[in-house]
């Protein structure tokens, strides 16, 4: 699903136009970034986390001139589901109806 599918939805749900659902998804997404990039992390409850994860530096290996490359220790963003949604995907009935049958 796209980011355009995703407000036509919201928008069919909640009666509100489509560019007034835009403007908020778009200022969903710039609050969580630009928190993120200030070091906060987001929390919503029943859905998950937005957080900063540390990387550990380390040394990576440039196969194509066999050189070795310290990579320093640095940041990357990422989301953990809550319970609530995690439980929600597992007992999703549809899930289980494209899952691979062995």
């Amino acid at each position: 699903m796209t980011k355009a599918e995703v407000i036509t939805k919201i928008s069919d749900k909640t009666g509100i136009q489509k560019d007034d659902v835009t403007q908020t998804v778009e200022a969903f997404f710039k609050v969580v970034k630009d928190s993120m990039a200030d070091g906060e992390n987001i929390y919503v409850r029943g859905f998950g986390s937005f957080i900063n994860k540390k990387r550990a530096k380390k040394i990576a290996r440039n196969i194509s001139q066999n050189t070795a490359i310290v990579i320093d220790e640095h940041y990357v963003p990422a989301f953990k589901p809550s319970k609530v949604f995690i439980e929600k995907i597992k007992n999703s009935k549809k899930i289980k109806e494209l899952a691979p049958q062995d």
